[in-house]
């Protein structure tokens, strides 16, 4: 058997590449309004995190197959 099809095969639908990295760039995107909303401080104070963890996700989900 090809070695694709079984790697493919092997991981669970919700942990490929394509959904992984849209929750990613989602929860990056999601840090950037927070950075720049004029509202609550709580939401700027945690930005930073927000955005950090976002890029840490990118980075290793991007090393999944797809």
């Amino acid at each position: 058997m090809n070695r694709s099809v079984v790697s493919k095969r092997s991981w669970p639908r919700w942990a490929r590449r394509g959904l992984m990295e849209n929750i990613a760039t989602a929860l990056i995107a999601i840090g950037f309004l927070m950075l720049f909303q004029p509202f609550a401080l709580s939401l700027y104070s945690y930005s930073f995190v927000t955005m950090l963890a976002g890029t840490a996700m990118f980075i290793i989900v991007s090393k999944f197959p797809e």
